[in-house]
């Protein structure tokens, strides 16, 4: 697209769009609008060229507007652009489901689709509820969330999550019958670790030293974590940590729902998070990078056992009182089949292996400059946390922020932290432009 193409501010009404997640004031005063993208960069409305340090919102893995999933949407919106699910079908979810199954954990081969991270983390809640009660433990509907986790904005997953900021703002009619496990960032004993940190999986047994006494075990449905908190800043589990959770909810009936709804699709350079830890959880949820973030795609994958227990049922009729309106969108399956394509044919995963040694000489690299208090990194998500500004907590990482989209590249603040997770066609050239930037812009921030 060349510069002429491109649509311009003047032809623009900002006003009437409601834009989530955002100070929409503050953006609309100083909009940063983008037009196009191609593989490693967006392209602005002025004709300026951003590198993408964040796969948009840890999302669009094997980068933008990629041939393959591009051809196969617009093919198939001219052979099929919707049918239902309910009742009906189409061969395009069943072939994805099978592809699914395949690439993950081995004794997980049924997926339920979703449109949305958020909507599979509700599901996951209602297979969990409702398979205790097939087994005649219809007490289980508690749930066990952690803090500083993010699990999506539907009321289920905002009740799970341990964002304060969202869960004040909705304090009063969150999902009842949740408790957490605390996090698992200790500051005070470990900083500037690599990967994850050699001690801290003894934290996993606050689940039977004082959850499980609390509420009882057969009280409890579920345990449900995102193996690493990304939306809370990049919090890298503890080495153990997870097998240890495992070991604990197996021990009392408990089932573990992994959200890797961000850790999936070669983000730690495996299919799921799951495999990188050698840790089978129950659930696993995902999203986002399934299509490379090209048409919005949930879904749940279920253990087989649990699965077998909804068919098992002796009762007549549908199985599971739950689905959504465009559960396996036709444009979405084929969008996910493109980009599991692209994946294998360019051997992205392996990709990611190989880069996640330079991305973690990129992070480690930022550690002495000023105001760096802290670096963490695991495959290719990783992140610099900063002090806060005495007064005004995150307006130090929101300005470090702005400042490198004005230098042409892209990160997410998170607080006072920079969040960084680049598509997995990124070159070490792509990851010294973004390092490099970040590092300019913090020996030169106030």
């Amino acid at each position: 697209m060349s510069a002429r193409d491109l649509p311009t501010m003047d032809s623009l009404e900002l006003r009437h769009y409601w834009m989530p997640f955002t100070d929409n004031r503050r953006f609309k005063a100083k909009p940063r609008l983008i037009a196009a993208a191609k593989d490693m960069h967006f392209i602005t409305v002025q004709g300026e060229r951003v590198l993408d340090g964040l796969a948009t919102l840890w999302c669009v893995n094997a980068g933008h507007s990629r041939p393959r999933i591009v051809e196969t949407i617009r093919r198939q919106a001219g052979e099929l652009d919707f049918a239902s699910s309910f009742g009906l079908g189409h061969p395009l979810p069943f072939r994805l489901a099978e592809r699914i199954a395949a690439l993950a954990p081995p004794g997980m081969e049924h997926v339920f689709f979703t449109n949305s991270g958020s909507e599979a983390i509700d599901t996951a809640i209602k297979i969990a509820v409702a398979y205790h009660r097939l087994r005649g433990e219809g007490t289980r509907t508690r749930f066990v969330g952690r803090e500083r986790s993010y699990h999506g904005v539907n009321l289920g997953g905002t009740s799970l999550g341990g964002v304060r900021a969202n869960r004040r703002a909705y304090a009063g009619v969150l999902m009842p019958g949740v408790d957490h496990l605390r996090h698992t960032h200790e500051p005070e004993k470990r900083r500037f670790v690599r990967g994850c940190a050699d001690q801290g999986a003894e934290l996993a047994d606050e689940l039977e030293e004082r959850i499980i006494p609390l509420h009882d075990a057969s009280n409890i449905a579920a345990v449900v974590i995102d193996p690493v908190a990304a939306s809370a800043g990049v919090l890298v589990p503890p080495a153990g940590y997870l097998a240890r959770l495992r070991e604990l909810c197996t021990r009392h009936g408990i089932l573990l729902v992994f959200d890797e709804v961000i850790t999936c699709w070669g983000r730690l350079g495996a299919p799921f998070a799951a495999q990188r830890f050698g840790v089978t959880p129950d659930l696993i949820t995902f999203a986002k990078g399934v299509t490379s973030g090209a048409v919005p795609l949930g879904g749940v994958i279920v253990r087989n056992a649990i699965h077998e227990a909804f068919m098992a049922s002796p009762a007549a009729g549908m199985e599971f009182f739950h689905g959504y309106t465009y559960s396996g969108h036709p444009l979405a399956c084929a969008a996910a089949m493109a980009a599991l394509d692209t994946y294998e044919e360019e051997g992205l995963f392996e990709r990611a292996q190989r880069l996640e040694r330079a991305f973690e000489e990129g992070v480690h690299s930022l550690r002495g400059l000023p105001q760096v208090e802290d670096c963490r990194n695991l495959g290719l998500i990783g992140a610099v946390e900063l002090a806060p500004r005495p007064g005004a907590p995150g307006a130090r990482g929101y300005e470090a922020f702005e400042r490198c989209w004005e230098r042409g590249v892209f990160v997410r603040p998170i607080g006072d932290t920079l969040a960084f997770c680049p598509p997995l066609i990124a070159e070490e050239r792509h990851l010294d432009e973004l390092f490099g930037t970040v590092a300019a812009v913090l020996k030169t921030a106030p």
